[in-house]
């Protein structure tokens, strides 16, 4: 049998360390979980990973590599004790993605494994570890698997938060600019270039947002491609089990994650829109990059248009009395993504928006002084 090279052989050690870590901690989680159901399945989820180092183990005395004795890690001590001191709940999530982590590693060297053990054993381990995020996602309610990362952001969501964005950068810049006590025509200029950086600075982190959201869902659907292909049987039970949910009758769900099943390109699709969440785009990166930047400038103009219009003390008092307004207005928008009461999300806006002011004009009034 053809020796197994260093790069495969590193991540067996590793794997190894982190199946004893992972032993070690649900042993110590179920000592303090206080439910007995969550107990008893910590428990037993500690004796599936002392097997799994036991299974890696005999992978690598099959590939003549040399096992020495594995203890827990400094790092798998330090969050025991964090777990016994502090919130376990901390815990829980870091080893769910751990074992997300262990999923995606498991699944990439049974795929480009030369031997037909090395394939099983990883297979089997990435298979259970799988099952190890749904157990996991049980016991704290977790949603989505975490080998699987979607985020996505709403058309309002991307305006208000541009707007946001530009209203309360600028309007720092202005309140700063007015603290030096300049030329009214400074503050506009700095104000008009205050508003074209930002739009231009937000709108080119929009795209670029974008375009990294739409990497992300390609290295998503590859991966799901993968799991079909290894593990369809895991797949179609997974598939039957979001159609139970939606509340179709058991037998029916399983028949129809059968029939489905069958077509690899449907099953990506359905697995993609069901589980993943990732269904036809509705924008682009460009699209969004303007958008962004469209919103980030009207915000960002708000505190700087009447100086374009007034002068002097009338000027300042109207850009103060917009952006406040503003701040206001946004901070309601915002609930509807935040779920708090509009008035509340609103004030908290207003006090963001008077502090920034506040302390721009008196750090603008400190360097003319400190300068003059």
């Amino acid at each position: 049998m053809k020796k197994s090279d260093a790069k495969t052989v590193s991540a067996w050690k590793r794997h190894l360390q982190d199946e004893v870590d992972a032993a070690f901690l649900y042993h110590a989680l179920a000592e303090v979980e206080t439910e007995a159901k969550p107990k008893d399945i910590l428990r037993r989820m500690a004796s599936v990973e002392e097997r799994h180092a036991a299974m890696l183990r005999e992978l690598m005395e099959s590939d003549k590599v040399e096992v020495t004795s594995v203890k827990p890690s400094a790092r798998a001590r330090f969050l025991v004790w964090f777990s016994r001191h502090f919130n376990r709940r901390h815990v829980y999530d870091l080893m769910l993605r751990e074992e997300g982590r262990e999923v995606k590693s498991y699944l990439n060297l049974s795929k480009n494994s030369s031997s037909e053990l090395s394939r099983k054993i990883t297979g089997t381990l990435a298979k259970e570890s799988i099952q190890h995020t749904r157990t996991l996602r049980e016991i704290t309610s977790f949603g989505s698997e975490p080998w699987h990362k979607t985020q996505s952001g709403g058309f309002l969501r991307v305006v208000v938060y541009g707007f946001n964005d530009g209203l309360t950068a600028n309007f720092g810049l202005v309140a700063g600019v007015i603290g030096a006590a300049v030329n009214p025509q400074i503050v506009l200029i700095s104000g008009l270039a205050g508003t074209v950086a930002d739009a231009l600075s937000m709108g080119s982190s929009g795209y670029l947002a974008a375009k990294s959201e739409e990497e992300v869902y390609a290295h998503e659907i590859a991966m799901e491609k993968e799991e079909i292909s290894l593990m369809p049987d895991l797949e179609k039970e997974e598939l039957a089990l979001i159609y139970e949910s939606k509340g179709i009758d058991p037998e029916q769900a399983m028949k129809l994650a059968e029939d489905i099943i069958g077509n690899p390109q449907r099953t990506l699709e359905e697995m993609s829109r069901e589980e993943l969440g990732i269904g036809e785009s509705h924008t682009t990166p460009l699209r969004e990059g303007v958008i962004t930047g469209i919103a980030t400038a009207i915000g960002a103009i708000i505190p700087v248009a009447p100086f374009i219009f007034l002068s002097g003390t009338a000027a300042v008092w109207t850009a103060f009395a917009l952006a406040m307004i503003s701040h206001f207005g946004v901070g309601a928008a915002r609930n509807i993504f935040t779920g708090r009461g509009v008035i509340r999300s609103g004030f908290d806006m207003f006090v963001v928006g008077l502090g920034v002011a506040g302390v721009a004009y008196f750090i603008g009034d400190l360097i003319v002084r400190l300068f003059r």
